[in-house]
C-alpha cells in the first residue's frame, strides 16, 4: 500500500538524518548488506528547520537552498547500503540559474543523480558532508565520474573523481548538459522542454520535476530565436517531440522556428497559468501527451511543493519527482497560506472513501506531500492545512452507488 511505503521513506529518512549514526549494527555479520565499513554520518545541518513531519507530510531542508538540496539527496541516497549510494551527485553553482535548472534533468534514470549547491568555486560544508556521506560510486558511462561540477570549480573531498561541464550562456550551459545527459542514459531522448531564457524564474520552476521525471533535456530559447546551442541539440535528438512552458513568454516566431525541428506542443500558454506561478504548475502538473508528462488528475500521488521566492529549491527537489512517490512539483506564493488555485487542485484530487466495505480506507489510494524548506519557505500552519488536503475522506455514496453496493 502506498501508506507503508511512505512511512517507509520516512524511516530511511530518518536513518540518514539523525545522528551521529553508525553505518551498520553491533551485530552485523558476513550478510550485512552495507556497503564499506562501519561509519558514523554527520547530519545534515538544519539551521532553522522545523523538524514536524504530519500524516500525510514530510518535511525536508532549512534555511537555504543549499541546506534544502543536502536533504534532498541524503534522504534519496543515504548511502548506508550499496543500494542507497548514487552513480553519481550533480555539483552546480548556486548562483547559476538556468544551470540548476537544467541540471534537473540529471536526476531522471538511469542516471539518477542527486543535486548539491556550490557557492561559486567554495564547497559549503552541508553539501561536502553529503558528499562524504552518499559515497557516490562513479558513473562508468562518464568515465567514472562521481562528481558533475557544473560552473563552479569548488574542491571536492580527496579521491573523489570529477567531470566538470563548463558555463556559458544559458543556452550553451542547457545545451552542454543534454549532452552529459544523453551520455549517461546512452540513448538520445525523444522529447525537449524548452523554456524562454527571460520568463520569471518562478515560471520556469515546475520544468526541474518535469525533466527529473521525464529524463527530457531542458533547453533554452528567445522571443527572436532558437539560439545555435538548442538548435544544435534538437537537430541531434532527430525530430524530437518539443513541449514548450511558457509560451506566450516564447512567441509566435520563436514557436514558428521551433516547429522546424520537431512537433511543438505548449504545455502552458494563456490566461491565469500564462503569469501566475502557482496556475503555471498546476497546468504542468495536470498535463500528459501520451506517456510525456505527470497526468496528476486523480489521487493516490507523490507531491513536492516549494515556494517561489526560493525558485533554486525546484532543482534541489528534483529527485524527488525521479524517485519513490515521483511527485511533480507545485509551488506557493507566500510561506503562510495555501493559495486557492492550489486549494481547489488538491481538493480535486483528494483520496476518498465510502462506508462501502470494499471502498473502506485501507482499501484507498493515499496522497503524500514533500515539503521543500523551513517556515520560511511553507509555514507550519500551511503544512496543516496542507496535511487534511491530502487525507483520505469520507465520501458519502450516491443513492445509484448505494444501490449497486446492496446488490452485490
Amino acid at each position: 500500500m502506498a501508506r507503508v511505503r511512505h512511512r517507509g521513506l520516512i524511516a530511511l529518512l530518518a536513518l540518514a538524518l539523525a545522528a551521529p549514526l553508525s553505518a551498520c549494527g553491533k551485530g552485523a555479520g558476513a550478510h550485512s548488506t552495507v556497503a564499506g565499513p562501519t561509519r558514523k554520518l554527520a547530519p545534515v545541518a538544519a539551521q532553522g528547520a522545523v523538524s514536524l513531519s504530519t500524516r500525510n507530510t514530510t518535511r525536508l531542508g532549512g534555511g537555504n537552498a543549499v541546506v534544502d538540496a543536502a536533504s534532498v539527496a541524503r534522504a534519496v541516497y543515504p548511502g548506508l547500503t550499496t543500494e542507497t549510494r548514487p552513480r553519481a551527485v550533480v555539483l552546480v553553482n548556486g548562483g547559476d540559474w538556468p544551470a540548476a535548472l537544467a541540471a534537473s534533468e540529471l536526476a531522471s534514470a538511469p542516471a539518477h543523480a542527486p543535486i548539491l549547491f556550490s557557492e561559486g568555486n567554495s564547497l559549503p560544508e552541508v553539501s561536502r558532508q553529503s558528499l562524504e556521506a552518499m559515497r557516490p560510486i562513479g558513473d562508468s558511462a562518464l568515465g567514472g565520474a562521481q562528481v558533475i561540477s557544473i560552473d563552479t570549480a569548488a574542491p571536492l573531498p580527496a579521491g573523489l573523481v570529477s567531470r566538470s561541464i563548463a558555463a556559458g550562456e544559458p543556452a550553451v550551459t542547457a545545451a552542454a548538459i543534454a549532452h552529459a545527459l544523453i551520455a549517461a542514459t546512452g540513448a538520445t531522448p525523444r522529447n525537449a522542454i524548452v523554456l524562454a531564457a527571460n520568463t520569471s524564474h518562478a515560471l520556469q520552476m515546475p520544468a526541474a520535476g518535469l525533466a527529473a521525471e521525464s529524463g527530457s533535456p531542458i533547453l533554452f530559447v528567445t522571443r527572436s530565436r532558437v539560439p545555435a546551442a538548442s538548435a544544435e541539440v534538437l537537430d541531434a535528438m532527430h525530430h524530437p517531440s518539443i513541449f514548450v512552458i511558457g509560451a506566450s513568454d516564447v512567441g509566435a516566431h520563436t514557436l514558428g522556428e521551433l516547429r522546424r525541428y520537431g512537433h511543438v506542443t505548449t504545455i502552458t500558454n494563456t490566461g491565469a497559468e500564462a503569469s501566475d506561478p502557482v496556475a503555471n504548475a498546476i497546468a504542468v502538473a495536470r498535463f500528459t501527451n501520451g506517456t510525456f508528462g505527470w497526468g496528476v488528475k486523480e489521487p493516490g500521488h507523490g507531491l513536492v511543493f516549494a515556494n517561489t521566492a526560493r525558485p533554486l529549491d525546484a532543482a534541489a527537489a528534483a529527485p524527488l519527482s525521479a524517485t519513490g512517490d515521483y511527485g511533480p512539483l507545485l509551488l506557493l506564493a507566500a510561506a503562510g497560506a495555501v493559495p486557492p488555485p492550489l486549494g481547489a487542485y488538491l481538493t480535486d484530487i483528494q483520496p476518498a472513501y465510502t462506508t462501502a466495505p470494499q471502498f473502506m480506507p485501507v482499501r484507498g489510494v493515499y496522497n503524500h506531500g514533500w515539503l521543500i524548506g523551513d517556515e520560511t519557505a511553507i509555514a507550519t500552519v500551511t503544512q496543516a492545512e496542507i496535511d487534511s488536503l491530502l487525507e483520505i475522506s469520507l465520501r458519502r455514496q450516491s443513492s445509484e452507488e448505494a444501490a449497486v453496493t446492496q446488490a452485490e
